[in-house]
């Protein structure tokens, strides 16, 4: 066989419809690998994840198919690592091309591209760490994908914020609440200024608060009022069930209404819930995303590369992370995909441990195309909630009333 698995640099600029490109970080059992090691593990990869076992080869295998369909190592990609990687600085890392045309994009979508990004590799020999770091996929696949259907700028045109973050309120406690006790703390939210409210990921459909009742409840309330934000449903489900309740609300419901999906509802889901439902906004909930992205892992997926690919499927808003807050990011990071998510006109939202005294610290780190997104100094505030919603609203806006005055006694103040 005359197949070279190499591909240069030029060629790929040459061909850039032709390629999804995949830089890994990849050790083998001596840890850090030799140049012959990482070709090995590479090709390895690229022909496993492709066409074939990546040792044997079959008489099916011909040159042309090879050259149409196997993936390719990118033999001069390697230069300075971008700001996502710098953990790694003592570990190898490669770029592969995958063709293209293995995929059919408009049904096998996100589900067989991640089947194909990180898939077989995981379990040859010649590799002990596999990390998925950084994705380019081309323009036209990106195109045949939906558009958020409100994101930053249909956001800020219906609610009139301007130069500010949006306030977002988390419904709490996250589960055990009655259909009447939802529509009480949303008249609460909704008095006290929030632009985005958002059901816990844990209440989805249970007997005690089901959509069925739920749904036209808090719909009808919103729409009397002409409230200007968006509520979000929880909907998490198996695929059969989600679909049917994206529709279900979309059909029933007016522009203030969105859903909220975890990611464990499955990556794909929310390409399909955007391809039914143009107009419906999607939250895009990260809670738990750790046993896939976190550094620790030998084997997993930047939490960069997730924030992309929901972008590309066309979620409105995304809990990206925190900056100040409980949850352990490095706030370069966040700031990085933050201002990825911008460009692509999602919202970013930051929560988990989200309070007044955050606010000014971040928009000096971030700018103000974000979402405050934020549940316990909202019902934990020593007023109630409506005192808590007052805090943050007079954080965002720079009124500093009574109620911040509170809030920052109570959970303190980050200079800028």
């Amino acid at each position: 066989m005359s197949f070279d698995i190499r591909i240069s640099w030029d060629e790929i600029r040459k061909r850039p419809d032709d390629y999804v490109l995949a830089t890994y970080v990849l050790d083998g059992p001596s840890g850090m690998m030799r140049a012959s090691e990482i070709f090995e593990a590479a090709r390895q990869l690229a022909i496993g994840q492709s066409v074939g076992n990546p040792n044997v080869r079959s008489v099916w295998e011909t040159d042309e198919l090879f050259e149409k369909h196997s993936a390719r190592i990118v033999v001069d990609i390697y230069a300075p690592k971008p700001g996502h990687m710098r953990e790694y600085n003592d570990s190898s890392y490669v770029t592969i091309a995958f063709p293209a045309i293995n995929t059919e994009w408009d049904e096998d979508g996100i589900s067989h591209l991640l089947c194909q990004l990180m898939g077989g590799q995981l379990d040859i020999d010649v590799v002990t760490r596999c990390y998925l770091a950084k994705l380019s996929i081309p323009d036209w696949i990106k195109g045949r994908f939906g558009k958020p259907a409100l994101g930053i700028s249909g956001l800020r045109q219906r609610t009139g914020r301007v130069n500010k973050p949006f306030l977002g309120g988390i419904i709490k406690p996250k589960t055990g609440i009655s259909p009447q006790t939802l529509l009480d703390m949303t008249k609460e939210l909704v008095e006290g200024g929030v632009d985005f409210i958002k059901e816990d990921e844990i209440l989805s459909n249970p007997i005690f608060c089901p959509l069925s009742q739920r749904v036209p409840l808090i719909a009808n309330y919103l729409s009397q009022v002409g409230y200007k934000g968006i509520y979000n449903f929880c909907i998490n489900a198996d695929p059969h069930a989600i679909l049917k309740r994206a529709k279900f609300i979309a059909q029933n419901t007016g522009p203030e209404c969105g859903v909220h999906v975890n990611f464990w509802s499955g990556m794909g889901v929310y390409n399909s819930i955007r391809r039914e439902n143009p107009n419906l906004f999607i939250h895009f909930q990260k809670s738990g995303d750790k046993i896939l992205t976190h550094p620790s892992h030998k084997f997993h997926i930047s939490w960069s590369v997730i924030q992309q690919l929901a972008a590309m499927m066309g979620v409105d808003s995304i809990h990206s992370g925190m900056i100040g807050g409980y949850m352990p990011d490095q706030e370069y990071t966040v700031l990085e995909d933050v201002q990825m998510l911008v460009k692509s006109n999602v919202i970013p939202a930051l929560s988990c441990g989200m309070n007044p005294g955050l606010v000014d610290y971040i928009n000096k780190q971030a700018g103000n195309d974000w979402l405050a997104n934020v549940g316990g100094a909202l019902h934990g505030h020593p007023g109630g909630t409506l005192a808590g919603v007052k805090a943050m609203r007079q954080a965002i806006d720079g009124t500093h009333g009574s109620e911040f005055i509170s809030a920052i006694k109570t959970w303190g103040y980050k200079k800028p």
